[in-house]
């Protein structure tokens, strides 16, 4: 039986069992790959997207589970514009490998829509369950006050 998604604004039928993981429906039946694999066990948050806004990790919800909207960082951002948290990642040159970078900034984007001006304490729990190999923590702190900024000044 097919399963209608909304996925970044579009609505997309998938005929896949139930028990198949938003990831690899997002991957391999959509074409979406800017969500990582990572650990497959949702300890790292590479996998991670949103579903009605809040942050998840997709390696770890079934197709059948999926609630609401989903929006990965292929749909962030328009067509035209980066959105400011991107905007913000790149002035501050948090990537190095990368590889981590779309599940870091979908978890920021929810952190930034809860509370908007985030103490660096709140900043620390909420990047918790992302991790990033290339150590840039203090670098993804300052984007997020950075992007906390723009959002603020718009």
């Amino acid at each position: 039986m097919a399963t209608q998604l909304r996925i970044n604004g579009e609505t997309h039928q998938v005929d896949l069992p139930d028990d198949v993981p938003l990831l690899w429906v997002l991957r391999d039946e959509i074409g979406l790959t800017g969500t990582k694999f990572g650990c497959g066990v949702a300890a790292c948050g590479a996998c991670t997207v949103h579903i009605d806004g809040e942050a998840v990790r997709s390696c770890q919800v079934a197709l059948s589970d999926v609630w609401g909207d989903v929006t990965t960082i292929e749909g962030l951002g328009t067509p035209d514009a980066m959105a400011r948290i991107q905007q913000a990642w790149v002035e501050q040159q948090v990537a190095q490998c990368g590889y981590c970078q779309s599940g870091q900034i979908m978890q920021a984007a929810a952190l930034l829509a809860e509370t908007p001006d985030p103490t660096d304490a709140e900043i620390d729990e909420a990047m918790a369950g992302n991790l990033c190999r290339c150590g840039t923590y203090p670098r993804i702190r300052a984007a997020i006050h950075s992007a906390s900024r723009k959002m603020q000044e718009a």
